[in-house]
């Protein structure tokens, strides 16, 4: 319960009090599923969403949905069916999903970036079978670290090890953490650039058409403060629980391991507005689906991924 020393997610066979922050997170879940779910159906069921930016967005709210799926069965399982098999399943499945999760977000980046970097050779055989790789990687990389737990790297004959986050261990949540400062400290690097390239093309366009400089300045600003607001919420989302997780102990209060960890779920909820019901295309599906005429035959204009 919420005095317990850590955020348990090992299940205990005695049932236990309901704790408001597991409740919490439970609907924090399923608000997460349903929103993914639609991103999910919407670019399996339409034939146009096959190019490489779609399959990266497609790939990240794969992963959200899985996080939100592993909040609920997470809640069902300590609450109602304890047992420790399925709650080191339960671990790894969110593990699993909220690592393909950010680095499904570091995809996207690196997406973008050669997008604007390499806009004349972008839209190759290339670019689709880097997206690819990029996926592969991404997958085996969040299933590794999921199935860490399962394999035995666990706290449960050992409490002493455990982490903030039962039943993984500090170790393995110092991986995690690193790892996470690491795509981060990538993401902004990639972003930085991104924003020296808008703003080059934006002059160089400005030049050209003989655009007031006002123009060029509100053009590039809203570029500019667009991008911002993308890092700025995956920071502020994540960031917390990744310095506790390196800075806290299994021995302090549970609610420092909720408090950080709640805005870290609110990420996955976010995601789907930021890159996908932003989109025109999808925006479009899901108003033709709303109409009752759906056609998976829909004509749509390319964009790249800059502008998604």
């Amino acid at each position: 319960n919420g005095s317990s020393s850590s955020l348990d997610l090992e299940s205990v066979v005695q049932p236990l009090a309901l704790n408001p922050w597991d409740v919490v997170l439970c609907i924090s879940g399923t608000i997460i599923s349903c929103e993914n779910a639609i991103v999910v159906v919407v670019i399996c069921y339409t034939p146009a969403f096959r190019a490489p930016m779609f399959l990266l967005i497609g790939s990240l709210a794969t992963a959200d949905l899985l996080a939100g799926l592993g909040l609920i069965l997470h809640f069902a399982f300590v609450y109602f069916i304890p047992s420790e098999a399925v709650s080191l399943l339960t671990v790894g499945l969110l593990v699993t999903s909220f690592t393909a999760s950010v680095s499904s977000l570091l995809t996207i980046t690196i997406d973008r970036y050669l997008s604007l970097y390499n806009a004349l050779t972008y839209y190759s055989e290339r670019t689709v079978t880097r997206t690819y790789i990029m996926l592969i990687l991404t997958w085996g990389a969040s299933i590794c670290y999921g199935l860490l737990p399962i394999m035995g790297w666990n706290c449960l004959k050992e409490p002493s090890t455990c982490s903030i986050v039962k039943p993984l261990t500090k170790n393995h949540l110092i991986i995690l953490s690193v790892s996470f400062f690491m795509v981060f400290a990538v993401m902004l690097q990639l972003y930085v650039q991104i924003c020296k390239i808008v703003c080059r093309h934006a002059h160089q366009i400005a030049v050209q058409r003989h655009f007031l400089a006002s123009s060029h300045y509100v053009t590039t600003r809203k570029g500019i403060a667009t991008l911002a607001v993308i890092l700025g919420t995956f920071a502020s989302c994540w960031l917390p629980f990744a310095i506790y997780c390196l800075l806290g102990d299994y021995s302090y209060p549970a609610l420092y391991t909720y408090v950080t960890l709640l805005p870290a779920t609110y990420n996955s909820m976010i995601n789907p507005v930021i890159y996908a019901f932003r989109n025109q295309e999808i925006q479009k599906v899901l108003w033709t689906v709303c109409c009752g005429c759906f056609s998976s035959a829909m004509p749509f204009r390319s964009r790249s991924p800059s502008d998604v």
